[in-house]
């Protein structure tokens, strides 16, 4: 999921597209793009196998007023993004996939699963790590309680995604995933938008939210060590973990932005490592037509830039 970032591109584009990366998400058995101003999602139907493309304009506030532009505010304005945009595209991409099975899924029902998603996350990555720190570490505010919690953090975030990826159903999101980077990546090197040549292009991208994880990991740990300087007790210590969630992801999402725009200095690639490694988790190489329905998500999206800059 390449971050969309107002930045210089790699090679000249038209106006349309001057200084601007596009994003990206995948869906069920597809993929959202985001340009500056409008997105598009494009899945295959199962019964037909045709494309069906969702197009839409990026009208709300967060998209558009200054203020969500501020560094440092950008990183929390991506969350809300992808809570807003990233469930508006899942619930669209649902419902197609299960229209040709003469099924129809409701926002009810889609937001609720989603809720006990973030409860179970909440639980799994947060209230179990304190919990399996604070046995091994019974002084809370030492730094070998917040390495050891960071520690195990990342040992359950790298294995839930490694068994999940067993899933058949994951590793098609999977592959869709490797198919958005390919498309993104073709596009940024100024390549032809055509399946012989995206094929071509990396599975991997400096900006993917998989390795922006990578990121938070590490700045969640000089933040709680901070907090920790405060000897807080147990309460204030999970509220903590809560409440700095957007210091944490508008200083992660800083940094991982310098190292995409600088990722050609020597320096900047060793620290990008562990960023592109992480993405191997959840990207898989796509099939052909996996990769036709990245590029017209991505066609969609640059067609209503140019029609809103013409």
């Amino acid at each position: 999921m390449p971050l969309p970032e107002e930045a210089p591109p790699a090679e000249p584009q038209s106006p349309a597209q001057e200084k601007f990366f596009y994003g990206g998400q995948a869906v069920i058995e597809g993929v959202m793009m985001r340009g500056r101003q409008h997105y598009a999602v494009a899945v295959r139907l199962p019964r037909t196998k045709e494309i069906v493309v969702e197009r839409g304009e990026l009208s709300a506030p967060i998209y558009k007023h200054p203020f969500w532009k501020l560094p440092f505010v950008r990183g929390l304005a991506l969350l809300v993004e992808q809570l807003h945009l990233g469930m508006k595209s899942l619930i669209w991409s649902a419902n197609m996939n299960a229209s040709g099975q003469d099924l129809e899924i409701g926002r009810r029902e889609i937001m609720l699963s989603m809720a006990a998603a973030l409860a179970g996350s909440l639980l799994l990555f947060i209230g179990l790590p304190l919990l399996l720190s604070s046995f091994a570490v019974h002084k809370t505010s030492s730094f070998q309680f917040v390495v050891l919690e960071g520690v195990i953090r990342g040992v359950l975030v790298l294995g839930y995604l490694f068994v999940i990826a067993l899933l058949p159903d994951v590793r098609r999101v999977f592959q869709y995933h490797g198919a958005e980077h390919k498309t993104i990546n073709a596009f940024e090197a100024g390549w032809p938008l055509e399946v012989a040549h995206v094929k071509r292009a990396s599975l991997l991208h400096p900006r993917c939210g998989t390795g922006f994880l990578v990121v938070v990991l590490v700045v969640s740990l000089v933040v709680f060590s901070l907090v920790a300087l405060l000897h807080p007790n147990f309460f204030w210590l999970v509220a903590s973990r809560i409440l700095g969630v957007p210091v944490i992801a508008g200083v992660g999402f800083e940094w991982i932005r310098f190292m995409a725009r600088h990722q050609r200095n020597p320096v900047v690639k060793v620290m990008l490592w562990p960023v592109l490694g992480t993405q191997k988790f959840t990207t898989r190489e796509p099939d052909a037509e996996q990769l036709e329905v990245a590029i017209a998500a991505f066609n969609a999206a640059r067609q209503g830039e140019e029609r809103a800059a013409a």
